[in-house]
């Protein structure tokens, strides 16, 4: 699997876009606004209150989520610029970065509504096809740097030695070898970001990363591997029932790893080239995606809900390797089951969110 040309979100508007089902990743940027604000009360004033301000949004997705933090991030320092007497805002360049295949059309097609409401009329938006872990920017040009939900994925599926049968990520029956691959291609993936931003941003320069993690310092933990095992697990029933052949899904592996707070923190120590302020873990519960349907009960919409937030997420990967043919049955089965684990347990994700400052 080439995993920048697949992953993606769904685009457009459709009933299974990404747009239209994330209101759980949406929830999740809300949580971490006063952390976001923080950091550029801190970066405007420790820059003397800059005439210019460049930022980047990495892994920007499409959809109402991309022009939050675009709106928030602009709010924010127009607030600040107010509270510290300044009479004239500052120009900003913000960058929207996401894999060359993300719906970049959508989001350009959003950019004029978001223009004419904010207050600040020197704002410029830019989109920056490809992989943040590659260069995407000039030497020390960036001021701030944002990501919420894109780096818990890997720039490539692990290679491993034994097949993770059964499995499609990290599990309990998951050999320790696959475990140590997972965790590795972390470890290389997290080191080439930062040593790409290092080059990228400003001495003082800051930056917000917001992660699917974990609490435990078990990879395997419920806390971060459920959600995927179900979607095993319904991979394995169709196996079963011979409408997925046992050899393709033995062959597909899911390109993300949830790391801990302490295995974040390692990575950004190790590299040197930040100061970590403020490091932070957070829960969120599934239900958290749950819109209002009328044709469905409460109970039913959750399950429904976290059930096409994950078909935006997880169809273009199971489409690329499963085929057309079956992605309507593994989904229609997908959901039934999340309906069915949320009717009867406390269902929730774990985030991380890390605020760095870049060393002088």
């Amino acid at each position: 699997m080439d995993v920048t040309q697949v992953l993606r979100m769904n685009g457009g508007d459709g009933d299974y876009s990404y747009s239209n089902n994330s209101l759980l990743q949406r929830k999740v940027i809300s949580m971490t606004k006063p952390i976001i604000e923080e950091a550029l009360t801190k970066l405007y004033c420790a820059m003397n209150f800059p005439k210019t301000l460049v930022m980047a949004d990495l892994g920007c997705s499409s959809g109402p989520n991309t022009l939050l933090v675009a709106s928030e991030i602009i709010k924010s320092i127009d607030k600040i610029r107010l509270e510290l007497g300044h009479d004239k805002p500052p120009e900003i360049q913000l960058y929207l970065n996401d894999l060359p295949n993300n719906d970049f059309n959508t989001i350009f097609h959003s950019v004029s509504t978001l223009q004419k409401i904010i207050t600040n009329p020197s704002c410029y938006f830019c989109g920056v096809p490809g992989s943040f872990y590659t260069r995407l920017f000039l030497n020390k040009s960036i001021y701030f740097v944002h990501s919420s939900y894109s780096l818990m994925w890997l720039s490539q599926v692990p290679e491993m030695a034994i097949s993770n049968k059964r499995n499609i990520y990290m599990s309990k029956t998951s050999p320790p070898s696959v475990i140590r691959a997972y965790y590795e291609q972390f470890q290389r993936d997290f080191s080439t970001f930062l040593k790409c931003r290092a080059e990228e941003m400003v001495s003082g320069g800051r930056m917000v990363l917001t992660l699917l993690g974990r609490q435990s310092d078990d990879p395997c933990s419920k806390e971060c591997c459920y959600i995927w095992d179900l979607l095993a697990e319904t991979l394995n029933d169709m196996v079963v029932e011979g409408l997925i052949d046992e050899e393709k899904l033995d062959s597909f592996n899911i390109p993300q790893y949830t790391p801990s707070h302490n295995e974040i923190n390692n990575e950004v120590k190790k590299d040197g080239s930040f100061i970590v302020d403020h490091l932070e873990v957070s829960e969120v519960k599934w239900d958290a995606c749950t819109g209002y349907n009328h044709n469905l009960s409460e109970k039913d919409t959750q399950g429904y809900n976290m059930g096409k937030c994950m078909r935006a997420v997880a169809e273009p990967l199971v489409l690329n390797h499963f085929g057309e043919s079956v992605v309507e049955e593994v989904f229609t089965r997908y959901t039934n089951v999340i309906k069915n684990r949320m009717s009867i347990e406390d269902t929730k994700l774990v985030n991380v969110t890390v605020s760095m400052t870049r060393k002088g």
